[in-house]
């Protein structure tokens, strides 16, 4: 059976759904659980939209890659996209918040703390800060990142299996 799959897509938005379907039939056939399939999927959607959102496509070539490794009690993920020197500042940010998740011995604490700060933000500021403490809870999942040498961002997640992950 494969043990991985990849996605290269253009970043746009009704993408997201695409890879959301056909990574969700990919973790399907190694017989997850349907809840494991949906904190799965909901990292895999966040994880693009940061993609989208915080990548360079001034150039049009310039893709979103997604890659999902299963293997007897793991899942990976990885997503790729292209940044210049516009990005540092969400690289500090993005480093900033994966270290304080870290500082948590039960990313469930982080994800109330960070409820309790976007609670008190203006309705009109949009940068909730969520996604990535969301995935930290939600899906089970440790985060890092790093830039290779062509200026990919690869921001990886790793989620172990347990015996109730499994149907």
């Amino acid at each position: 059976m494969k043990k991985s799959i990849e996605f290269k897509i253009k970043p746009d938005w009704d993408e997201i759904e695409k890879v959301r379907n056909e990574s969700a039939e990919f973790l399907q056939s190694h017989e997850l659980s349907d809840d494991t399939i949906h904190s799965l999927s909901m990292i895999i959607s966040e994880l693009i939209e940061n993609g989208i959102k915080y990548g360079n496509f001034k150039v049009v070539a310039n893709k979103v890659a997604v890659v999902i490794n299963i293997d007897h009690n793991t899942v990976t993920i990885e997503v790729f996209n292209p940044v210049d020197e516009s990005a540092f500042s969400h690289l500090s940010r993005l480093d900033r918040t994966i270290q304080w998740i870290r500082g948590y011995q039960d990313p469930f604490e982080a994800y109330v703390e960070r409820i309790k700060e976007v609670s008190k933000k203006p309705l009109q500021d949009t940068e909730s800060g969520i996604g990535l403490v969301r995935i930290a809870y939600e899906g089970k999942a440790l985060l890092d990142f790093f830039v290779n040498d062509n200026n990919m961002l690869n921001v990886s997640v790793v989620s172990n299996l347990e015996g109730n992950d499994r149907k």
